[in-house]
């Protein structure tokens, strides 16, 4: 009998509820004001300054429910529980008709958004296969073809709720497709291990 194996999987882990209602509440009122950076793909796409917990009580709060998940998914990841720190965090208005491009995340290796309003179901986050990677350079893509995990080449995420959190390898490429309906409020953030050892070769973050 013939066997499917799925090599090398990207793991994408999925936290419904991670944040309670009222601290995403918190979230939502404190930093819907505070986003004044426009982002350069879309008018209708604002962003606040970077943040780190200290800033605000509403971050150390939702960085004491982030942190645990970061270990476990740092732990697929690398073999291994280690202490993880977040890098940065910062807020993102979608406004009606706002999109943000294709990217990824530099400098850090679990990224992660958690929801903080309700995601209209045509602007839910997009990941991808990044551009020019290892795959054949012809495509049978047409009416008659069926899409599945090993010729797709994007994957659109669950439906969120507010407190919902995703996490995702850092070099994963992901979008927001135009948003049809009203704001779109996320919390985005970064993070880094203590320190990598590759047999006894130990590179270590600090900050």
């Amino acid at each position: 009998m013939s066997e499917v194996i799925g090599l090398f999987p990207t793991p994408l882990m999925r936290i419904p509820g991670a944040l309670d209602r009222a601290l995403v509440d918190g979230l939502v009122e404190h930093f819907s004001s505070r986003a004044w950076l426009s982002n350069n793909a879309s008018d209708n796409l604002s962003h606040t300054s970077m943040l780190k917990p200290s800033d605000s009580a509403l971050l150390v709060t939702a960085a004491t429910a982030i942190t645990p998940l970061l270990g476990e998914f740092g732990a697929l990841l690398f073999g291994e529980r280690l202490p993880w720190s977040l890098k940065e965090m910062w807020v993102n208005l979608l406004d009606t008709g706002g999109r943000q491009a294709m990217h990824n995340h530099a400098n850090s290796f679990i990224s992660g958004v958690a929801y903080l309003t309700p995601t209209h179901p045509d602007s839910r986050t997009v990941f991808m296969k990044s551009p020019g990677g290892t795959d054949f350079s012809f495509k049978n893509d047409h009416a008659g073809s069926v899409t599945g995990p090993y010729n797709a080449e994007k994957w659109i995420s669950p439906q969120p709720e507010p407190g919902d959190i995703v996490l995702f390898p850092s070099y994963l490429m992901h979008a927001v497709p135009p948003n049809p309906g009203a704001r779109r409020i996320t919390l985005a953030f970064n993070a880094i291990p203590s320190q990598l050892d590759s047999w006894g070769y130990k590179i270590a973050f600090s900050g």
